[in-house]
Formats: C-alpha cells, sequence, structure tokens
C-alpha cells in the first residue's frame, strides 16, 4: 500500500493535465470535468474552484464561459513547463563517460539574491551540483543548458565552461562532493520499498484506483529530476539503485496507463480523441 502523503490539489491539477488533460482537444477541460477527477482524491468541488481561481491568476491557465461551464485551458508557458518537466523525469542517465564536465562560475552580489537564488535552481534542475557556493558541475556537455539558464544574467556575471578531468578516479571524487550519493541513495531505497507492492497489482486495478496510484506514483518520484545528475554508471557508487527505482517508475506508470487513461476519457466523454492524444504525444 502507498504511504506517500497525497499532494496538494494544484499538484495534482498540474500532474492530471501533464499525463491526460493536455491531450484532450485545445488541452482544456470543464470545470465539471475537473471536479469529477479530483473527486477521486477526495478533494472538494469547492477547492477545485477555488484552486483554479488561484491557478488563472498565476497565469497557469486561461478561462471562459460556455453557458454556466467554465472552460479551463492550458497558457502556452505551461504547456513549455510540461513538456520539459516530462522529458527531465523520464530522462536516463549517460551510456558513456568521456571525463568531460560542465562548469559554471557564477558572481552575483547579496543584492543580486533573487536573481541567484533562481539561478542555483535553475542549475539544480538541469542535472547541476555545488562544488563551491558560485561553482556549479554537470556530468557531460550541458553548455547549451547553461548558456540558455544565464542568458537572462548581465555580461560578465556568468561563466560557462568545458572541462576535461584527469581521470575516473577524480571525476568520482568531484561527484561525491557535488551530490549527496548516500543520502540519494537512501531515498531511492525508500522509493522501491513503497512502490514495489504496487507493481504486483498495478494492472488489476480499476480506472479511478489506478489513476490515484499513477498519480502518487509521479508525486513520489518527481523530487529525483532536481536531485539526481543522472551520472554514468562508472561515476556511482556501487550497487547503485537509481537505476532500478528509474525502472520501476517507467514500468509502473506504463501499467497504470490503460485503466487511468481510460478513466479519464469517459469522465471527459471523448475517449478516443483522449486516448489518441495520450499515444501520439505521452508514451515513452
Amino acid at each position: 500500500m502507498v504511504t506517500s502523503p497525497p499532494p496538494k490539489p494544484r499538484r495534482i491539477i498540474l500532474d492530471l493535465f501533464g499525463d491526460y488533460l493536455r491531450y484532450s482537444p485545445g488541452a482544456q477541460v470543464r470545470l465539471g470535468h475537473l471536479t469529477t477527477l479530483l473527486g477521486v482524491f477526495d478533494i472538494a468541488p469547492a477547492t477545485v474552484r477555488v484552486t483554479m481561481s488561484r491557478l488563472r491568476r498565476d497565469g497557469w491557465f486561461t478561462s471562459h464561459r460556455e453557458g454556466r461551464e467554465t472552460i479551463y485551458q492550458l497558457t502556452p508557458a505551461m504547456l513549455d513547463v510540461l513538456d520539459e518537466g516530462r522529458e527531465r523525469i523520464f530522462a536516463t542517465p549517460m551510456s558513456e563517460w568521456t571525463n568531460t564536465w560542465t562548469m559554471v562560475i557564477y558572481q552575483l552580489s547579496e543584492e543580486e539574491r533573487q536573481e541567484r537564488d533562481q539561478l542555483r535552481k535553475d542549475l539544480l534542475w538541469h542535472g547541476f551540483g555545488a562544488l563551491t557556493t558560485s561553482t556549479w558541475f554537470a556530468p557531460g556537455d550541458r553548455r547549451d543548458d547553461a548558456h540558455r539558464i544565464s542568458a537572462v544574467m548581465s555580461p560578465g556575471r556568468v561563466e560557462i565552461l568545458r572541462c576535461l578531468s584527469d581521470g575516473v578516479e577524480q571525476d568520482r571524487e568531484l561527484a561525491q562532493r557535488c551530490w549527496d550519493l548516500a543520502a540519494l541513495a537512501a531515498e531511492y531505497d525508500a522509493f522501491l520499498a513503497e512502490f514495489r507492492p504496487v507493481a504486483d497489482t498495478a494492472e488489476t486495478l480499476d480506472g479511478p484506483a489506478a489513476l490515484t496510484a499513477r498519480t502518487l506514483l509521479i508525486s513520489a518520484y518527481r523530487h529525483f529530476p532536481y536531485s539526481d545528475p543522472l551520472l554514468p554508471e562508472v561515476l556511482c557508487p556501487s550497487p547503485w539503485v537509481g537505476d532500478e527505482a528509474h525502472r520501476l517508475f517507467v514500468g509502473l506508470h506504463e501499467a497504470l496507463g490503460p485503466a487511468a487513461e481510460e478513466f479519464v476519457a469517459d469522465v471527459l466523454g471523448d475517449r478516443e480523441a483522449v486516448r489518441e492524444r495520450v499515444v501520439a504525444g505521452g508514451e515513452r
């Protein structure tokens, strides 16, 4: 049985759009249909209305009326966020290692704290780890990512370098200094212990149960892309459980998919259209 606490309503809403609703016609949904889906998670209709209103004010959605019904539609910016998030969460480790690192060095003053904090957040999301407060490393050639991240900074504030090490021993030392791999392994162990039992019954669950389990799976796994740099096997502690956790996540996500997708499509009343879009855009 899954013991992770349920995510907050706004997080569930984003997950529903990321896995299902973004593939509906126009990436939009009726408030009544969304209320039915969130009811599976014991979220009250009033909470759904308030949450959607706040998300619209925050720029996640636009809305319009059709008769007495409110229709919410993802903004283009949020579609981009979902695309980037999906690509990152399903990413796999590097298969080969060439002793190559990407190094980012920044110089931002205390008065530029907001820009500095955003830069650190973006670096973490793209797999960088901090060697020092202002020096960050990522395995492989991530210069394109680094340039995109730092494009909003003033000239001269950020330096981006491609580096070669003296060998795998130095690479392992750098990895240990930039990331807490022991703590990450412990988190992966906890994830595996919680979700291995779900895999045994995944294909027997009905639609609402599959939707709930799949959403909790994503919620439990979501933070790993922020903390796991997807190092090649040669730089990871042995044995490394991260690969097993990723395989379980991908396999369980796929196994729960058909029942969950069919239930969502039935709620929306557009089964064929939704399922075709899920298959076209959502399979991994």
